[in-house]
């Protein structure tokens, strides 16, 4: 499995996953030079790091795709449906240390089309930020199943303001923010104005 990926795992797997992992971080530390058996408050690290890893950080690997609902759009709205403030909290694949944020998610239906139910647009983004990734890849891939999802849909648009523990506890050591967006259809070429909507939304958020 490529990281970034999903790999759903049955109860059997996710044992035997959990049991390679716990060995490999207990070498891991001792390659370190620690002498974690010797100390109470590590002795148990490696076991609960590996469960950390497969059942909580990077779960979005190994968990099946959220069941998704959508509805038929009998009102025949054709304006933007926009979800903010979305938490965010993944991996970068880089150092494997967390980024975390908010999302910002929008499409815009088409009367004939289906919508989705609103707080599925977080599950969709927790499924996919749950794994080891780029943020680059993350706002891509939120995108485009958003789009798959939306039949029809006039455009999708994804950003994400992330702070990456990568740059502000190593390297340059500097408390910056990384912004990506991923925009197609109407909020690419701002048809009727759909990207500075957009746009506002989560300026007005603040």
């Amino acid at each position: 499995m490529i990281p970034g990926e999903n790999k759903p795992l049955n109860e059997e797997q996710e044992k035997e996953m959990l049991e390679r992992a716990e060995k490999a971080y207990n070498e891991f530390l001792t390659a370190l030079g620690y002498e974690w058996e010797l100390d109470s408050n590590m002795a148990g690290t490696p076991k609960r790091v590996a469960k950390m890893y497969v059942k909580e950080i990077a779960k979005g690997s190994y968990l099946e795709a959220p069941q998704i609902t959508s509805f038929d759009n009998v009102n025949k709205y054709d304006g933007i449906v926009f979800q903010g403030n979305v938490g965010v909290k993944s991996l970068c694949s880089h150092h494997m240390m967390p980024f975390f944020g908010k999302a910002y998610v929008a499409y815009i239906p088409v009367p004939e089309g289906k919508i989705i139910g609103l707080s599925k647009i977080n599950r969709i983004v927790e499924w996919f930020a749950r794994r080891p990734q780029l943020q680059e890849n993350l706002t891509t891939q939120i995108h485009d199943y958003i789009d798959d999802l939306s039949e029809l849909n006039k455009g999708v648009a994804v950003m994400i303001k992330a702070h990456h523990t990568c740059v502000s506890l190593r390297g340059i050591e500097d408390d910056s923010t990384m912004m990506t967006t991923k925009l197609s259809k109407a909020f690419l070429d701002n048809e009727n104005r759909a990207r500075d909507e957009f746009y506002n939304y989560i300026n007005n958020l603040k």
